[in-house]
């Protein structure tokens, strides 16, 4: 699992085209965490049906992990090297440093 930091994603996000996989955003929050801010482009998948919901995870591109602090992401994305995929990242610091590290107005809580 590799960690990547919120200016590395954002680049990785900005420089995505035809030609550059964008990576798949997977935010392993609460709705009720998601619903108060989240980054564009993530999909809800909480961390607690992760198991019952691998199929919407492509193996085929890049994932990363996304939480509050970096915690549950790191777990998630330990679990789902475990069961098979190869490309996962772990958003260091989640949405909190997102905030603080990249976009000041985005929401914090």
């Amino acid at each position: 699992m590799r960690k990547i930091n919120p200016a590395e994603l954002a680049e990785w996000i900005s420089q995505s085209s035809s030609t550059t996989v964008s990576p798949q955003l997977v935010d392993v929050r609460e709705p009720w965490e998601f619903e108060k801010c989240h980054l564009p482009g993530a999909v809800l998948i909480p961390m607690g049906e992760i198991l019952g919901r691998l199929e919407e995870i492509d193996a085929q591109r890049p994932v990363v992990c996304i939480c509050h602090h970096g915690s549950r992401s790191m777990q998630v994305a330990h679990f789902l090297e475990s069961q098979g995929l190869h490309d996962v990242c772990n958003l260091t610091g989640g949405v909190e440093a997102w905030a603080l590290q990249v976009d000041p107005q985005f929401p914090r809580y």
